[in-house]
């Protein structure tokens, strides 16, 4: 290097005309070597290596924020603002800037008739001599409030990583008081150089939160195993106290709500909400998608896809940035946020052959203004397991409501088998009808619950004290088969009708389930198992008392389903659907559940 200098010297015109002696050039060309070129080398080795040992993991702007602080020094500059463009908006968005922290400048602006959206279009920089005579940058009030007169814009580049991700580009603007300021070649150079350590940290970035994903992934998943390996069964809410705290790192999620959407993206219905004591959209609701702006946002993709104040329209979310002041959000939303100091909700579309099946919507506690690629696409895989395992918990109460019909049916098999040895052929028949009658009605049901997808469809106007009785003489024949000869049963009907609309098949599995639980709940010793009917208000109500007391500290967590037996599961998930009520009583060594179903009014 030193040889080729001194070549460069010997061919200066000005040199030359100096007529150095051999020892005065060299000695001059040691003073520069060592005096000049030396600390301006250290200098920029120790501004680079500043940049590139920020720390890759720290959120995004926080990057930013310590680059444009380095830099401003290094250049010698006021201040530095860093802009990264969106892909969905065409947007270029402020993410971090120094000496400009009282400033208040559009969190985004436009590419087109901007420094910052020509520095990416022309893909070099551009020195600005002077902001006030330059019609590409519209705020001149920066002149007045920050006295900043000039400027240098250099590009970012961060390269894709894969086919699926995009490579991601950026502008840094170098601002400072000088007016009419011209930029030298070096200062061009030296601007560029430390924007490519930029990149250099951010692509160090987009690799570690691949490798976030990909853990956290394998994190979800590994759960998701060892909970399917349990032999208790399936809960869909124990999979969101799972997974939901391995999102806690980029979303502060209070609540969540998986919803399931129509084949013509007309109508959306809450399939499950968790936790069940902190959710606006109530469970089994279904709702009509352009009657709720956000919905429909998240559905049908918005007008034009951006960034703005109070929202962000994405095509693979919705953010709403500022629930208190979004157009897309209802006044009942409003109140519910507010109430429970929820700050921003995001709205996530899960698609299947580009048709949107189901959505995820999270409540948070934090604000968010955007989100990665990478946290989308976490996001989504959570979802998209949520979804799976509602399936698989409708499969497990499905099994587990299998049970009483298939034992019931194989009893009566069984004893029409032992009536039919008898030689009084002529005593038998009626018995013999009503097992066959039971056993041929089970056997359609059972039928039914197998072939339906989900198990509580095709809802009709039926009377809640029938259904009941058939439904107790099924338990009956469990009881018998069991040989529980202790357990003494009673009825009491209703003395007038309870009509009810509602899935005929939801309603016969939660009624076996209560007989159910109630029968294993009788002591060893024996008991009682009573059913009453009756109608409270505008509430028809199916009363199912037993011997054998739940603890009172016990009663609600049962209300709430915190409990492992699935039954109680089913039921809770059944009324609230239905917009029932439950209740739970234990006095004098009984327990007392009572379930209530709205009375169908008729139209006459």
């Amino acid at each position: 290097m030193e040889r080729r200098f001194e070549q460069f010297l010997g061919n200066s015109p000005l040199l030359q005309k100096l007529k150095l002696s051999p020892s005065e050039r060299a000695e001059l060309i040691r003073i520069i070597d060592e005096d000049y070129f030396q600390k301006c080398l250290n200098e920029v080795i120790v501004e680079i290596e500043k940049i590139v040992t920020i720390d890759p993991a720290l959120p995004l702007e926080k990057i930013l924020e310590q680059a444009a602080g380095i830099i401003v020094k290094a250049m010698g500059a006021e201040a530095v603002s860093i802009r990264l463009l969106d892909p969905t908006s065409l947007r270029m968005l402020s993410l971090g800037s120094s000496g400009l922290d009282d400033y208040k400048r559009p969190s985004s602006i436009p590419t087109r008739d901007t420094i910052a959206g020509k520095v990416i279009r022309e893909d070099r920089s551009i020195p600005v001599s002077s902001i006030c005579n330059d019609p590409n940058y519209k705020d001149k009030k920066i002149i007045e409030k920050k006295g900043y007169h000039s400027l240098l814009a250099v590009p970012l580049h961060i390269p894709k990583f894969s086919t699926t991700n995009s490579a991601t580009f950026g502008s840094m603007q170098i601002y400072y008081c000088e007016d009419n300021r011209q930029f030298s070649n070096v200062e061009i150079i030296y601007a560029e150089l430390l924007s490519r350590r930029i990149s250099f940290v951010l692509t160090n970035k987009k690799i570690l939160d691949l490798q976030e994903l990909n853990l956290r992934k394998k994190k979800i998943a590994d759960k998701i195993f060892v909970k399917l390996s349990n032999r208790e069964g399936i809960k869909i809410k124990d999979f969101f106290l799972l997974i939901i705290p391995e999102l806690d790192k980029f979303l502060q999620v209070r609540s969540c709500t998986l919803f399931s959407v129509s084949s013509d993206c007309h109508h959306i219905r809450v399939e499950v909400p968790y936790p069940l004591e902190l959710t606006y959209h109530k469970i089994g609701y279904t709702f009509t998608v352009s009657h709720h702006p956000y919905f429909n946002v998240a559905i049908h993709g918005g007008i034009e896809y951006g960034d703005s104040a109070f929202e962000r329209i994405d095509p693979s979310y919705l953010l709403i940035k500022d629930p208190l002041r979004s157009s897309l959000i209802t006044s009942g939303m409003r109140n519910f946020v507010k109430e429970n100091q929820i700050h921003s909700i995001l709205l996530v579309p899960l698609k299947v052959d580009s048709q949107v099946r189901h959505l995820l919507t999270f409540y948070a506690a934090d604000q968010k203004r955007f989100f990665t690629d990478e946290e989308i696409e976490l996001l989504i895989f959570f979802g998209k397991e949520i979804v799976k395992a509602s399936k698989l918990e409708f499969l497990s109460d499905m099994l587990h409501d299998l049970k009483n019909p298939i034992v019931a049916v194989a009893g009566l098999a069984n004893r029409a088998k032992k009536l039919l040895k008898t030689d009084k052929t002529e005593n038998i028949k009626e018995k013999l009808t009503t097992y066959l009658d039971i056993i041929s009605n089970e056997t359609v049901r059972v039928q039914d619950l197998v072939l339906t997808m989900s198990g509580e469809g095709n809802e009709h106007l039926v009377d809640l004290c029938h259904i009941a009785l058939q439904r107790f003489n099924l338990n009956e024949a469990v009881i018998r088969e069991s040989r529980r000869t202790d357990i003494i049963s009673s009825v009491e009907p209703s003395k007038e009708p309870l009509p009810v609309f509602c899935p005929v098949l939801g309603l016969e599995r939660i009624i076996d389930n209560l007989f159910n639980n109630a029968t294993k709940a009788i002591p060893p010793e024996g008991g009682k198992l009573t059913m009453r009917c009756f109608r409270d208000g505008a509430m028809a109500c199916l009363r199912i008392e037993n011997s054998g007391e739940i603890p009172a500290d016990q009663i609600n967590q049962v209300k709430r389903g915190e409990v492992k037996g699935r039954g109680l599961n089913i039921i809770q998930r059944f009324i609230l659907t239905q917009h029932g009520k439950i209740d739970i009583q234990t006095k004098n060594g009984q327990t007392i559940f009572t379930v209530g179903l709205p009375i169908h009014e008729s139209d006459n």
